[in-house]
C-alpha cells in the first residue's frame, strides 16, 4: 500500500494576549509599594545612564506635579497597554536640560559635618547583653565557647532553641558541662533568660526573685494549664486549699515575664508613609497625592550631546542603537510612573465619593464596597483597582487607612441598608470594652446584643471578627481581681 504525502496551507484566525515589556513593567509599577517603587526607580537609574534625577530647578512650575485640576479634566484614565516605544511621545524640550559635559561637583570643604547628636545609635540587642555579662564571667575558654554556643541559640522571646545534646556534640563536650554553663547563663539578667520551656523560665524568675511562697512554685510546676485557662477553682480543688490563697498566688506568677528576651527584640516599627493625602474644604475633600520623596525623573542631555559628537565614526550605528532602547526605556519609564500616579489619584477620588459619609460622621456611616464599584466608576478592570489599592495608604482626617480598608462586604440589618463588616467589628470591640470584665460576653451573647441593635450576625462570624482582632475569647477575658503592677 501506497501513501502519498502533500503540503497544504491553511489559514487560522486566532486571538491571543502578548504581554508586551512595557505591559510588564506598566502592571509591576502599579502594584508597587511607595517603597518598592523608590527602590525601583533608584535601580532603573543605576541600569540606565539616560536616566537622572532632575530638581524642581530643571522645570517649569507647571510639570513639577500634575495640577488637581488638570488631573480632574480628564474624563477617562485609560489603562496602559504597553503599545508604541515612546518615540514619538517624546518631548526633548521638556525633559533635556543643558549641563555641559561637565556634570555637577561638590565642593567637599563647604559641606557642613551633621552634630553628633544627630548620629544614629544601635539598639542593644539581646546577644550583645548577654555577652557582655558572660564576659565579664570569670570563664575558661572552652566555657567561653559553650556559653556563646548557647546564647547563639536562643530565639527572640529567650528560650534555648537547641537540645543540650546538640550543644554538646557541637563543642566536644560532657552533658553535664553543657548544662552547668546552661545554669550559669540562667542567671544572667534579664531573669527566665535561656529556659527549654515556659514552666523552666517562670521557676528561674520565682528564684532570683527570691519568692518564698511554695504555693508559688507548685502552680508552676503543676498546674500550668489551669493556669493559663483561669480555671483557679480547679486548682484549689486538686491542692485541697481555699480558693482565696490560690487567687493571692495567682498575680505574682501575673507579674513575671513570660518572653524575657522580648524587650530586646531588634525588630522595628514600621513608619507607612501616606501615597495621598485627603482634606477636607469646607463640604468637600481635596485629593493631593504625595510626589515627596519620589525621584524626579528626566532624560541626560549628556547623550544627545554624544550622538551629535559620534555622526562621523564607523562605531556610530552601534553607538545610536544602544542610546535609542535606553531611551525608549527611560521615556516609557517616566510615563508609566506618571501614569501609576494619574490611576492612584483617579481611584482615591472615587473611593471618597463612595465613602464620603464616613469621613463626614465616622467608622459607623462606613458603606459596604466592592471592586467592582470603582472598576465601573472609573471605567477600568477588577485587577486594575485590586493591583492599585494593595499597599497603597491614604491620609484622612479620620486617620491613616489602607486603601483596601474601604472595600467591605456587607452585614444585613432587620432593617435599614446593609452595614459594613468593618463597622460591625468596631461594635463588637465597643460591646466587648464596656463589659463587666467578671462576667465577659460570649460569643452568642455579642450576637444577641448585635440583633438588639438591628444588626443580624451569626455567633461564628462574631467569632471570626473577634479573632480577626486579636481579641480572647470569654473564658480568657474573665478576670477574678485587678493586678497590681509591682515596681
Amino acid at each position: 500500500m501506497a501513501f502519498e504525502l502533500k503540503q497544504h496551507l491553511n489559514l487560522k484566525l486566532t486571538q491571543q494576549l502578548i504581554m508586551t515589556p512595557q505591559l510588564q513593567q506598566a502592571i509591576k509599577l502599579l502594584q508597587l509599594s511607595r517603597l518598592e517603587l523608590v527602590d525601583t526607580i533608584n535601580q532603573e537609574m543605576e541600569e540606565n545612564p539616560l536616566l537622572e534625577e532632575g530638581t524642581a530647578d530643571d522645570y517649569p512650575e507647571s510639570e513639577i506635579a500634575p495640577e488637581i485640576d488638570e488631573i480632574k479634566a480628564i474624563d477617562r484614565t485609560d489603562e496602559l497597554t504597553g503599545e508604541g516605544d515612546g518615540k514619538e511621545e517624546f518631548d526633548w524640550d521638556g525633559y533635556l536640560e543643558d549641563y555641559g559635559t561637565t556634570g555637577v561637583t561638590y565642593n567637599r570643604e563647604d559641606a557642613v559635618t551633621p552634630s553628633w547628636d544627630n548620629m544614629l545609635t544601635k539598639k542593644t540587642t539581646l546577644t550583645d547583653h548577654l555577652m557582655w555579662q558572660l564576659n565579664l564571667s570569670h570563664l575558661k575558654d572552652s566555657e567561653r565557647r559553650t556559653g556563646e554556643q548557647i546564647i547563639g541559640n536562643l530565639d527572640n522571646n529567650g528560650y534555648l532553641t537547641a537540645s543540650l545534646e546538640e550543644i554538646s556534640e557541637q563543642e566536644g563536650v560532657d552533658i553535664s558541662f553543657v548544662e552547668k554553663l546552661l545554669k550559669k547563663i540562667q542567671e544572667f539578667d534579664p531573669p527566665g533568660i535561656a529556659a527549654r520551656d515556659l514552666q523552666e523560665c517562670l521557676l528561674i524568675q520565682a528564684d532570683l526573685l527570691g519568692i518564698s511562697n511554695p504555693l508559688v512554685e507548685t502552680i508552676i510546676r503543676e498546674h500550668l494549664s489551669d493556669l493559663q485557662t483561669k480555671n483557679y477553682a480547679n486548682i484549689a480543688k486538686k491542692l485541697k486549699i481555699q480558693l482565696s490563697d490560690v487567687l493571692k498566688a495567682v498575680p505574682v506568677i501575673s507579674n513575671m515575664d513570660p518572653k524575657p528576651g522580648l524587650p530586646y527584640n531588634e525588630e522595628r516599627p514600621l513608619y507607612i508613609t501616606p501615597d495621598v493625602f485627603v482634606f477636607k474644604m469646607d463640604d468637600d475633600y481635596r485629593i493631593v497625592l504625595n510626589d515627596s520623596g519620589l525621584p524626579r525623573l528626566k532624560v541626560s542631555n549628556f547623550y544627545r550631546e554624544i550622538l551629535s559628537g559620534i555622526s562621523g565614526h564607523s562605531k556610530a550605528d552601534g553607538c545610536k542603537e544602544y542610546i535609542k532602547e535606553k531611551l525608549q526605556s527611560a521615556t516609557w519609564l517616566i510615563k508609566s510612573i506618571q501614569q501609576r500616579q494619574r490611576t492612584i489619584y483617579r481611584v482615591t477620588e472615587s473611593i471618597v465619593k463612595f465613602q464620603k459619609e464616613f469621613f463626614d460622621r465616622g467608622i459607623d456611616y462606613l458603606k459596604p464596597l466592592v471592586l467592582r464599584d470603582v472598576a465601573d466608576d472609573v471605567e477600568m478592570h477588577e485587577s486594575t483597582i485590586s493591583r492599585v489599592t494593595t499597599n497603597k495608604y491614604m491620609h484622612s482626617p479620620r486617620g491613616l487607612f489602607e486603601l483596601k480598608y474601604f472595600f467591605n462586604s456587607s452585614i444585613n440589618r432587620t432593617n435599614g441598608d446593609p452595614i459594613a463588616s468593618e463597622s460591625v467589628k468596631e461594635r463588637i470591640k465597643k460591646i466587648i470594652s464596656e463589659e463587666n470584665q467578671k462576667k465577659p460576653y460570649s460569643d452568642n451573647q455579642i450576637a444577641d446584643i448585635m440583633k438588639g441593635q438591628g444588626i443580624s450576625i451569626a455567633r461564628r462570624t462574631v467569632a471570626k471578627y473577634r479573632e480577626t482582632m486579636g481579641i480572647l475569647p470569654s473564658s480568657k477575658r474573665k478576670i477574678f481581681f485587678v493586678i497590681q503592677k509591682t515596681d
